[in-house]
């Protein structure tokens, strides 16, 4: 047994040497350096993955854009493609302009909506995450306010938008707030999810290393339940980004929703449809962004 572990490494070490005559020529193992120094570079690119990638969503987009047009092509108060591109070129040439508090360019009303966004989001994270903690880790506390959990989740956002205008005599905050309180179940729900699910063996051991409550909280818990608090975050903000356009249509001032709505008073279809799209863009890249973070702070290994 013990020669055979010693002599083994050894072995295959020393049979390609041992296979190779004095008298052979070199000529025989020249093709083996180019083979090997070419392994890398001979991978091909993937096209076929690229095309597949690619050449769906370029034919559904066609797809619905071709709809679009066959039915606007009689003409009508909807607007055709052509139309609603022209439209757009003429909206984006100066997207930042301003001319008054009611009459400023799309990418100011844009900006405008993501402060309130990441304001009412910040202020979810920064009171959802550690609420859901508590009440995953301590079972008494979760027993307590899980009945007014499930009681408030289901409400709507906007129902919440008039207490904030009792509660702060101005819209800017109401919106605010309203983002906020649609903002913090989705945390609160997905973090507590995640503190339940750390597996016992875990805090088996974290028992008897007697860890303390900090380091068992930011060597066991943070690491596992890290997924669970992102996917949180990531739906947070795709119910922010959804509600904004809500609020702002009743609260008024800058931002995205109240342009579309004064965009309709003026029947202005065509700012309406390139609106939609802008706001479907936004919240595409906004979710993007978030399952990219989400991707790189894996802890599976």
């Amino acid at each position: 047994m013990v020669s055979a572990v010693f002599h083994s490494p050894r072995g295959e070490a020393e049979a390609p040497s041992s296979s190779l005559s004095p008298l052979s020529p070199p000529s025989a193992t020249a093709p083996a350096q180019p083979a090997a120094n070419a392994g890398p570079a001979a991978a091909r690119f993937d096209w076929q993955g690229l095309w597949m990638r690619l050449l769906p969503p370029l034919l559904g987009l066609a797809l619905a854009i071709g709809l679009w047009g066959l039915f606007t092509q009689k003409g009508g108060a909807f607007p055709t493609p052509g139309q609603t591109w022209a439209s757009a070129l003429q909206l984006f040439a100066e997207p930042f302009y301003s001319k008054g508090p009611n009459d400023q360019g799309i990418g100011w009303n844009i900006l405008a909506s993501l402060q309130r966004v990441a304001l009412g989001f910040g202020l979810a994270a920064a009171v959802g995450i550690p609420l859901g903690f508590v009440i995953g880790r301590f079972e008494f506390i979760g027993r307590m306010l899980s009945p007014l959990i499930s009681l408030l989740k289901p409400v709507s956002p906007l129902a919440w938008l008039p207490i904030g205008l009792l509660v702060f005599k101005s819209a800017n905050p109401a919106a605010i707030w309203t983002l906020f309180i649609c903002s913090i179940w989705p945390m609160v729900v997905n973090t507590a999810v995640g503190v339940q699910r750390v597996p016992q063996d875990y805090l088996n051991v974290a028992r008897v290393l007697r860890l303390s409550e900090w380091k068992l909280i930011t060597q066991i818990y943070l690491p596992a339940i890290l997924p669970y608090v992102l996917t949180g975050v990531r739906l947070s903000v795709g119910t922010a980004w959804l509600v904004i356009v809500a609020a702002e249509m009743l609260t008024g001032g800058v931002g995205i929703g109240f342009w579309v709505w004064d965009e309709w008073n003026n029947l202005n279809v065509a700012h309406i449809i390139i609106a939609i799209f802008v706001i479907g863009i936004v919240g595409m890249a906004l979710e993007q962004a978030l399952v990219s973070l989400a991707e790189r702070f894996s802890f599976t290994e």
